[in-house]
């Protein structure tokens, strides 16, 4: 766990699923996410955190932008992350461009207004599913196009993308789109170590033990792949020619700034 001694009050995050906290937890129980978890660390020496995210499952880069910017920007944050343009990657129509335009949209206002920004860039999801290998290019121009806009506003850029451990499977859940607990608080790490927050370091980009047992047969991959597709990939086409969105009728879940609790130790969520 790491801590700080930053003057961090008001955090705000920003974005779609990542950062609403799917993976980690449930709708029923509570989502924590890696937002979550970085705000319990922040709270181990600032007691008096207030911290709202803002984000919702499914938003594409603009309904970030169009959606979460003006509610952020009156909460006046002192530290805000804006994570998103994961779902835009998924699109037919995708441009790099316009997705890195709302991006830094959102980078230039919050900074203007005197905010410390932090954002990621993504993983090659090709390495998490091979299925996604078309998409590899995708995710090489909007790295490319977030760290330039970044660089221009002092934006703070957690590297994900360069570290081999981001595509280990077991920093995934099951449907291979949203980090498991384990890579949630990878992330929290990351965005923690990239703002040089007292305590952090770069053990979050170490490799994980080798996971025990024999390496899966051709065979045993294969039936894993098909298993995922019928589970996950074909309902979300299905979602997709619809027009649907996980995401249609949510509201974002902590949209105020309210106390943090720091972690106990039981790994449920201490924020609310």
């Amino acid at each position: 766990m790491f801590v700080s001694d930053a003057p961090y009050l008001r955090y705000v995050a920003l974005g779609d699923s990542q950062t609403e906290g799917l993976g980690d937890g449930d709708d029923r129980a509570g989502l924590r996410g890696w937002a979550d978890r970085l705000a319990e660390g922040l709270a181990v020496t600032t007691p008096d955190l207030r911290y709202a995210n803002l984000a919702v499952r499914g938003r594409l880069a603009a309904h970030v932008h169009a959606e979460q910017l003006a509610p952020a920007l009156a909460l006046r944050p002192d530290l805000a992350t804006v994570v998103a343009g994961v779902n835009d990657l998924l699109r037919p129509g995708f441009d790099a461009d316009e997705v890195a335009g709302h991006l830094e949209a959102m980078f230039a206002a919050l900074t203007a207004a005197g905010a410390r920004v932090a954002t990621v860039t993504f993983p090659d999801a090709a390495r998490i599913t091979p299925l996604a290998r078309p998409i590899g290019s995708r995710v090489t121009a909007l790295n490319d196009r977030i760290r330039a806009a970044a660089d221009r506003h002092g934006v703070t850029v957690a590297e994900t993308s360069h570290h081999a451990v981001v595509t280990d499977p077991r920093l995934w859940s099951a449907d291979r789109l949203h980090a498991s607990p384990l890579g949630h608080a990878r992330i929290a790490a990351a965005v923690a170590h990239a703002l040089q927050l007292p305590g952090s370091d770069d053990s979050w980009t170490h490799p994980l033990p080798p996971p025990p047992g024999p390496a899966p047969t051709p065979w045993r991959t294969a039936a894993t792949e098909v298993r995922w597709a019928a589970a996950f990939l074909g309902p979300w086409l299905a979602r997709r020619l619809r027009g649907r969105s996980s995401g249609d009728g949510r509201t974002a879940k902590r949209p105020q700034l309210l106390p943090v609790q720091a972690p106990s130790g039981d790994g449920g969520p201490r924020v609310g």
